[in-house]
């Protein structure tokens, strides 16, 4: 029937020619007829022709050589030569304009961005706040290149400024979310990082990613320096999880099950430093009026607690 027939009639002929194993030239013919108004091979048809021809052969090599000297071994972390002139908050707050007006998805803004990042970590935390008071605005696109810049940065400065931001209550709380959560992937944290985070704990409203964000720093903290359950602001937060706990993590209704459940968590997240709350842990874990949910975070709480503390407090004596 005419449905069946085919509407375009194509036609496709090469002619190559090879020397020496290298394509030298290859000519081709394309043809397209439109069926249903051809009469005979005639009628709506078009005709391509192609042509290539191999002109020359570049015999040196595309590649300079190098020279082994020049080439060492690193991570895949970004590098970058550190500024040896001293940054000033007004030429940070500039910079916080430029990428404003900068195109949020070009090379230019990610350039600045990363700009952004790297002088931050040359201000104080008196530049910092200035710079806070001037360039806390934001972008046509409701972007705040500054919030965004912060959590990269790492300095105890720079956790000392989101510290207050987040107490002032003057960011969204997604923003908040996202501050916290990037406390758990500082390099190097400092005891002054803690003593300024530990009071968010005691907050009414502290959220999960607080108690565990703050603790997860003093994990890495605590990884890094062996006595660390001597620093004051590291006894500080184990004392306010301590409190939470109760003596034997005994809850009356369903939030505040939900709530020890997050402590307990936290406890876990903190590690070496969490070592003085083993006996109340080993309570915690025995008690067997409390639930089964609060038993087993208990025990879970002691995963990073070293063997030398938590086996004699946990396991009961004989067999």
């Amino acid at each position: 029937s005419q449905s069946e027939q085919q509407i375009l009639s194509s036609k496709l002929e090469c002619a190559q020619s090879i020397k020496d194993g290298v394509l030298a030239e290859a000519k081709c013919t394309e043809s397209n007829l439109l069926t249903p108004f051809s009469q005979r091979g005639s009628g709506a048809k078009t005709q391509t022709q192609a042509a290539l021809k191999l002109f020359q052969v570049e015999t040196e090599t595309l590649y300079k050589t190098v020279d082994l000297e020049d080439l060492y071994v690193t991570s895949m972390l970004y590098e970058r030569e550190e500024t040896e002139r001293e940054v000033t908050g007004g030429e940070v707050a500039e910079l916080v304009w430029k990428l404003c007006l900068a195109h949020s998805a070009s090379f230019e803004a990610a350039d600045l961005f990363m700009t952004l990042v790297f002088e931050l970590r040359h201000l104080s935390l008196e530049a910092l706040k200035a710079l806070w008071q001037r360039s806390s605005f934001k972008c046509r696109d409701n972007w705040q290149p500054l919030i965004d810049a912060l959590p990269s940065c790492a300095t105890e400065a720079c956790v000392v400024l989101m510290k207050e931001i987040i107490a002032s209550g003057e960011v969204d709380e997604d923003k908040v979310e996202y501050f916290f959560w990037s406390f758990s992937f500082i390099p190097k944290p400092t005891s002054g990082m803690i003593e300024s985070l530990a009071p968010l704990l005691k907050s009414p409203g502290a959220s999960q990613s607080c108690f565990l964000g703050v603790t997860a720093l003093l994990h890495r903290f605590c990884s890094a320096y062996s006595s660390c359950d001597g620093v004051p602001a590291v006894q500080s937060v184990m004392r306010t999880l301590g409190k939470f706990l109760g003596g034997n993590c005994s809850v009356q209704d369903s939030e505040r099950l939900s709530k020890m459940q997050l402590v307990l968590k936290a406890i876990g997240n903190a590690g070496l430093a969490a070592a003085s709350l083993a006996p109340v842990l080993s309570l915690c874990a025995s008690l067997e009026s409390n639930p089964i949910e609060i038993r087993l975070a208990a025990i879970q709480a002691f995963r990073r607690i070293p063997c030398s503390a938590r086996v004699s407090d946990l396991l009961p004596a004989g067999d």
